[in-house]
């Protein structure tokens, strides 16, 4: 009987508790502030130096023997004599706890404060004299950091992105980056590319994985992005944010390059968005032409990988996703990187 009960306890009690604390982090941003900031950088370190014993990502190999065991589980069931209620119920369960795991791992991360909260800044109410002097000021740093090449051993990469967020405030609230924690490539690249994904952060291992079709300009922007998710970051806002001046703040040339030029969709689309059809013209006839021409055969060649029927729906379920996660602006959140550029300027908030 003790026996019994000891086992309803642990298989029902502990993910009722663990839930609850979900529901709780959710509602509370100071309860998952307090565990970004004292239980995640213990939690990330051990699952990212299991994974780093990996060369291949453990993610995708975890989902792809998750599914396969939620469709095998029920055949082996039903051969022992299961009854279907009780296979449904083993197959909640273990839902359950994948679910547990995905915001323990990490997820939790997107209830907690915001960067603004934490960098004690204020968004900046749109000003259109504000926007035209950040577009100007960004165009001619663009303009002025070209190089005709960017081509830069990832190694080298990863030691200036991690010297970067090495030397952040603590205010910023991201987690010190570890010598183990590297980005892995993905194993199914054609997938991904084939949906527009050029990097993801897997919640499960601790692993940022980033899309081996990258062009070497994307490399380092796309690196540092991944990188501060690994690091706490759930917004792709202030992910951008980090990556933006994790590579235009180095001392390399191409890195600044690369982060001016992975900024530049974003602006873009917000230049597109606020200025009259004439303004945007003016403004894209100031950027240099060999900027503008690596600019289209960049998106000539995503273009040329994408697959229009996944990517609509990979589109909605992501931004059903952030959405479902306190993202309430979606995949749009990317492009509110210029509002907190704007905004963190403004209010210089970041030594």
């Amino acid at each position: 009987m003790k026996r019994n009960v000891y086992r309803i306890i642990v298989r029902w009690g502990v993910p009722f508790l663990a839930i609850l604390f979900l529901v709780l982090c959710r509602y509370m941003p100071a309860l998952a502030e307090g565990y970004a900031r004292t239980v995640y950088p213990h939690l990330s370190a051990v699952l990212s130096a299991f994974s780093s014993l990996f060369p291949f990502s453990l993610e995708e190999v975890g989902a792809v023997v998750l599914i396969l065991w939620m469709l095998m589980l029920p055949l082996w069931l039903r051969r022992k004599g299961c009854r279907w209620k009780r296979i449904v119920g083993r197959e909640i369960e273990i839902l359950v706890w994948v679910y547990i795991w995905f915001y323990f791992g990490w997820g939790m991360n997107y209830f907690r404060y915001s960067v603004y909260t934490r960098l004690q800044a204020r968004p900046a109410a749109y000003n259109e004299q504000l926007f035209l002097d950040f577009l100007h000021s960004y165009t001619d740093s663009l303009n002025a950091s070209y190089v005709d090449r960017v081509e830069i051993p990832i190694g080298q990469i990863h030691e200036e992105v991690k010297s970067f967020y090495q030397n952040l405030p603590e205010k910023a609230g991201l987690v010190a980056p570890k010598s183990y924690q590297k980005p892995k490539f993905f194993m199914f690249t054609p997938l991904y590319s084939g949906v527009g994904v050029l990097g993801s952060m897997g919640p499960f291992f601790a692993e940022a994985q980033l899309n081996r079709d990258l062009l070497p300009v994307q490399l380092p922007f796309t690196y540092a992005h991944e990188f501060s998710h690994l690091l706490g970051v759930s917004s792709e806002a202030e992910a951008n944010y980090w990556a933006y001046r994790a590579c235009t703040e180095s001392a390399m040339p191409e890195m600044r390059y690369a982060g001016y030029f992975g900024l530049m969709s974003y602006v873009a689309s917000n230049a597109a968005r606020l200025l009259s059809e004439e303004q945007f013209k003016e403004w894209a006839r100031s950027i240099r032409p060999e900027i503008q021409k690596e600019y289209e055969q960049r998106q000539t060649y995503w273009k040329g990988k994408y697959s229009l029927w996944m990517g609509k729906v990979q589109d909605v379920a992501y931004n059903l996703f952030l959405k479902g996660n306190k993202i309430s602006s979606g995949q749009k959140n990317y492009a509110e990187v210029v509002g907190l550029l704007i905004s963190l300027q403004q209010g210089e908030t970041v030594e």
